[in-house]
């Protein structure tokens, strides 16, 4: 930790009411977690926020985001069977639909749409969504600098690799307006050309404070000789950089595919290169952003085959072992300003259009939702916030029933409606607490997955000119309390213009994943969810203005004067969980947990990207478009 004040770090400046809710809330959040307090908590005003209301409007919050404590109040509440002896009378309610969709993310807003396109436009459908916005992980974050617009994502990021997507996907798009092909000008590839990648060396684990540019493009002797390593670790890492060497000669290709399968990365550095253990702490971190684990919880393999999206970081000693062709991949570069909230916006607008003004994919970038059209009663799909579904039961036998009823918190209040049928679009681990009624071999299954942690945080800076003079586009911190730092995506899209000068407004990503070395993957996840949970915002803000601090103090960075906002989006239950050649059995097709936790029960069917074990967006609408297809089935 720093040995900068408060006040040096810019911690005390004035906030307003909006920042303060947003901020501490955290700190009594995790109190109540620990106590297990009654649910109905002094955090209830945070749950009351009404479209309805002036100045409603999410995206341009900023402070804590993501998994406020308001979004899982309840759901805890559940886990802990503390909320039945606690809960309030359910209010009468005469609503009914054809479906209600539980969690509006993008396979939620999805589900809705593919019901509409076989049920017609005057289906009555509500969707149900604990948080005070729609999109679930595709969230988007507002900036506002002098009356200038300053876009970025609260979450999902991209439209990666589309055509890989499948055709029901690939359609979606279609159906949208959105023209992929468009980012190849939208996204400027140039804007970086001659920015590179640093590593920052923090001194609590390193020894000394140091920033050293020209990472994978100064030869690697050069560059570690700047860094704070001893001489056996600039000697190992140079050399397992330099050698493209066959560490595996006496096995066939497919010997060594299994080998790498079944050990981490950080055992075939030290047990098969020669790396010293010294050495690990440099790489440590590098497989976060994809894995939300580290080199000591992740396959050689899946390192190999996975890589890296942003172009930082490389596996060394994998090259030479002529494991085969990997799959070309397409650039990364197919993003909206805003993310996948905008695919989220553009469903939105598909079957509530006075919500999202506009016609096509350049104009819904800077289009203002209007959260008052949202929950009309004369609109046939209906969005319905800050509300917590607590119980969704069959009124009958499952088998027989013809209703489903969904019970579910907003305001305070415990409020129902029935539905013909159900899709749970949720997270599918809390399925089984709000259907009691599956089998416990669909509960159990529904319940193997466990999310990855995730903090998205975005700071928002008056120039990003400490960039641009020290050639740097990416910093990798592997011992820092964010592990990696980037200027935010070139992207500009009909009126949007991203600021491209150096001196214009620049949002920064900052990344964490907190995990534990040593543990499974899964149970690693688990100890990042606790961590979150009990993490105040204040903590995060004061890592951020030390880090950023400190990895710019070179170029005079003052974080008092030069961070105008920071966004954290806190994603405790992030990505989808994806099998692990390391820690999961190998699962036939047929018996993966995804495929037996997401069979249809009665009028209920389950989709999100849990369903599919993969954390795309493509997984999240393929997964929409099954649980439909299996209603209509039925």
């Amino acid at each position: 930790m720093s040995d900068n004040s408060d006040r040096d770090l810019g911690m005390t400046r004035d906030i307003t009411r909006r920042d303060f809710l947003n901020g501490v809330s955290l700190g009594v959040g995790g109190a109540l977690l620990a106590s297990s307090a009654p649910l109905l908590s002094a955090l209830e005003d945070l749950a009351s926020k009404d479209p309805d209301s002036a100045g409603y409007y999410p995206p341009a919050l900023t402070g804590l985001r993501g998994s406020y404590d308001a979004t899982y109040q309840y759901a805890h509440a559940l886990r802990d069977d503390a909320f039945w002896d606690a809960a309030p009378k359910p209010s009468n309610t005469t609503e009914s639909y054809d479906l209600v969709v539980v969690g509006g993310g993008i396979s939620g807003l999805a589900a809705a749409y593919f019901y509409r396109q076989k049920a017609g436009s005057k289906a009555r459908i509500l969707i149900l969504d604990n948080h005070d916005d729609f999109g679930g992980h595709a969230k988007r974050n507002e900036f506002t600098a002098g009356n200038r617009m300053v876009l970025s994502y609260g979450g999902t990021q991209s439209i990666e690799s589309p055509d890989e997507y499948s055709a029901v996907a690939k359609s979606v798009l279609t159906d949208l307006g959105i023209d992929t092909s468009v980012f190849y000008k939208a996204y400027d590839e140039k804007l970086y050309s001659k920015l590179g990648t640093a590593m920052f060396f923090d001194r609590e684990t390193f020894g000394s404070d140091r920033l050293v540019a020209g990472m994978n493009t100064t030869p690697w002797p050069e560059f570690l000789a700047q860094a704070p390593l001893s001489d056996v670790s600039r000697r190992d890492i140079a050399r397992v950089y330099a050698e493209k060497v066959d560490y595996l000669p006496k096995l066939t290709r497919e010997q060594k595919r299994a080998m790498l399968a079944k050990i981490s990365y950080a055992d075939f550095l030290t047990k098969t290169c020669n790396v010293t253990p010294e050495a690990l702490p440099f790489f440590q971190s590098w497989s976060h952003d994809l894995f939300g684990v580290g080199i000591d919880a992740v396959a050689a393999l899946s390192c190999y085959e996975g890589g890296d999206d942003y172009g930082d970081v490389f596996y060394p000693g994998l090259e030479g072992l002529d494991l085969g062709e990997r799959e070309k991949e397409e650039p990364y570069i197919f993003h909206f300003p805003d993310g996948n909230a905008s695919i989220a916006r553009l469903l939105v607008r598909s079957f509530i259009p006075a919500a999202i003004p506009g016609h096509d994919m350049y104009d819904v970038v800077t289009a203002r939702a209007d959260y008052s059209q949202l929950d009309r009663a004369a609109s046939p799909v209906r969005i319905r916030l800050n509300s917590t579904v607590v119980k969704v039961k069959h009124d009958g036998p499952p088998a027989s029933a013809k209703q489903v009823r969904v019970l579910y918190m907003r305001e305070g209040k415990l409020q129902s409606v029935s539905a013909s049928h159900v899709v749970m679009a949720c997270y599918n681990m809390m399925v089984p607490y709000l259907c009691p009624e599956l089998p416990q071999k669909q509960k159990d299954a529904l319940q193997y997955g466990v999310k990855v942690p995730l903090l998205y945080t975005h700071v928002a800076l008056r120039n990003w000119q400490p960039f641009d003079k020290l050639g740097v586009q990416h910093i990798v911190s592997p011992g820092s309390y964010h592990c990696y730092t980037s200027l935010d995506f070139p992207v500009s899209l009909g009126a949007y213009k991203f600021p491209s000068q150096a001196d214009e407004p620049a949002v920064l990503f900052m990344l964490r994943t907190p995990c534990k070395p040593g543990l499974s993957s899964r149970d690693q996840y688990r100890y990042g969810h606790g961590e979150l949970y009990q993490t105040p915002y204040s903590t995060i803000e004061r890592n951020v203005r030390d880090q950023m601090g400190r990895m710019l103090a070179s170029q005079g960075f003052d974080p008092t004067r030069d961070i105008f906002a920071i966004t954290v989006n806190r994603w405790t239950h992030g990505y989808a969980y994806e099998y692990s050649t390391l820690w999961d059995p190998d699962f036939a097709p047929d018996d993966r947990p995804c495929v037996i936790g997401r069979q249809p029960f009665g009028r209920i069917t389950i989709a999100n990207s849990d369903a599919g074990a993969r954390a795309y967006t493509d997984a999240a609408i393929d997964q929409a478009w099954r649980a439909v297809g299996e209603i209509h089935a039925g």
